[in-house]
């Protein structure tokens, strides 16, 4: 039997360990190597986890006992301090030795850090685990200065609100989520998000992070010089692949482990998914583009190969509970632009030569799915033009009758 070993433990590598143990069930003797003292979890419900709407339990999607089950050794809180190639072999930090046919990397990505000084002080933490949540619910209700607003920096801000802590977010941008949301949808999202009890500091620089005599932190120093009082600090600044041990190995890296269509390095032996792979010129963040990543290597790893892997933009969707948002495509970008601002919700279309190529859905996201089939199929939109902001129901109809304009004139 083959010996396959897994680094990492992640929603990735779990989705990988599920696809290889249904097509090859028999082919390969499984070691997972996870660095976290955790079974397999959730990682998306780390919010929720958070905001005190579910709990540990809950998010755990695959116990001890489904490893066992399937006959797959399961070593955790034990990271991998090498990969020796030559002998086909990886090590880890409790002195495991482990040779392997096949090595699938899926060491994910580590939070950013703060580019200024004072990032080290005490009371300044990350958003980013099960650890860093146990840690974030383990703190009596102070002064937080979350940095950074895009979505892992509002879920922390708003279910640290709940917790009962004062939240101040800071963001450098002129409006949240500026890459997923127009300027509209971004400041309603801010509305919305100052009702619930987040203050906003926004188009600022945090300059450095000052600290007491105990160093622990205590203010955040803007670029313009305001101090933000806090107790915490929370960086959600994005992510940075994790690829030491790939370097270390001698493979191919450049913003993340570099991988062909079959998500294989250079070394045919071993393969690598996740977040911290790079394909062609592009790493990952979002669940989706990782599980396909999972079923393409594990056809591969079953000696099925025929499979290819290749980018798809997906949606994005916030997860906020009681706040939701859509987005895809570009949305800002050439063409005609289709608005509908009502109340509780807000619709932009982009439109260019009668395909949608991006979408802003803010509230009412009721027919996300029927504008991402529109855009994902290039469906000409010219007979549904004057009712497409209606919604699929409308679009239905008018496709039907074929008289969209007769329709909303009437």
């Amino acid at each position: 039997m083959k010996k396959l070993v897994v680094i990492g433990n992640g929603m990735a590598a779990v989705r990988l360990l599920e696809e290889v143990t249904r097509l090859a069930p028999d082919l390969y003797q499984i070691t997972v190597v996870g660095e976290e003292p955790f079974a397999g979890y959730n990682r998306v419900m780390l919010s929720p986890l958070l905001g005190g709407g579910t709990d540990e339990s809950a998010i755990t999607t695959h116990p001890h006992q489904w490893y066992r089950d399937r006959g797959i050794r399961l070593i955790t809180g034990s990271p991998v301090v090498a990969i020796r190639r030559h002998r086909r072999q990886v090590v880890t930090a409790a002195g495991h030795k482990l040779d392997y046919d096949r090595l699938v990397l899926a060491t994910g990505a580590a939070p950013r850090k703060l580019p200024v000084e004072g990032v080290e002080l005490q009371g300044v933490m990350s958003f980013r685990d099960l650890y860093d949540v146990r840690k974030l619910l383990s703190l009596s209700a102070a002064r937080v200065v979350v940095v950074g607003g895009g979505f892992l920096g509002l879920e922390a801000a708003d279910a640290l609100v709940k917790q009962g802590h004062d939240v101040t977010l800071v963001h450098s941008r002129g409006h949240l989520l500026n890459q997923q949301l127009d300027e509209v949808a971004g400041h309603r999202l801010q509305a919305d998000l100052e009702q619930r009890g987040v203050k906003f500091v926004m188009q600022a620089r945090t300059a450095s992070l000052q600290g007491d005599s105990d160093g622990a932190v205590s203010s955040v120093m803007l670029g313009d010089g305001q101090l933000l009082p806090a107790d915490y600090v929370v960086q959600a600044v994005g992510i940075v692949p994790r690829t030491e041990l790939a370097d270390q190995a001698g493979l191919s890296v450049n913003q993340g482990v570099r991988v062909d269509d079959t998500l294989q390095t250079f070394d045919p032996a071993i393969y690598a998914i996740g977040e911290c792979v790079e394909h062609r010129n592009r790493t990952f963040g979002l669940v989706a583009p990782l599980y396909e990543q999972a079923a393409v290597c594990a056809s591969h790893l079953a000696e099925l190969g025929h499979r290819r892997y290749l980018f798809a933009d997906s949606a994005t969707r916030l997860k906020i509970s009681g706040i939701d948002l859509v987005s895809f495509g570009d949305f800002e970008g050439d063409g005609e632009t289709l608005q509908l601002a009502l109340p509780g919700s807000y619709r932009r279309l982009q439109v260019v030569e009668n395909r949608i190529v991006g979408m802003v859905l803010y509230g009412d996201v009721t027919d996300a799915a029927y504008y991402e089939s529109l855009w994902r199929e290039r469906t000409d939109i010219t007979s549904l033009r004057q009712v497409l902001l209606m919604g699929e129901a409308f679009c239905k109809a008018a496709a039907k009758r074929g008289d969209g304009e007769e329709e909303i004139a009437a």
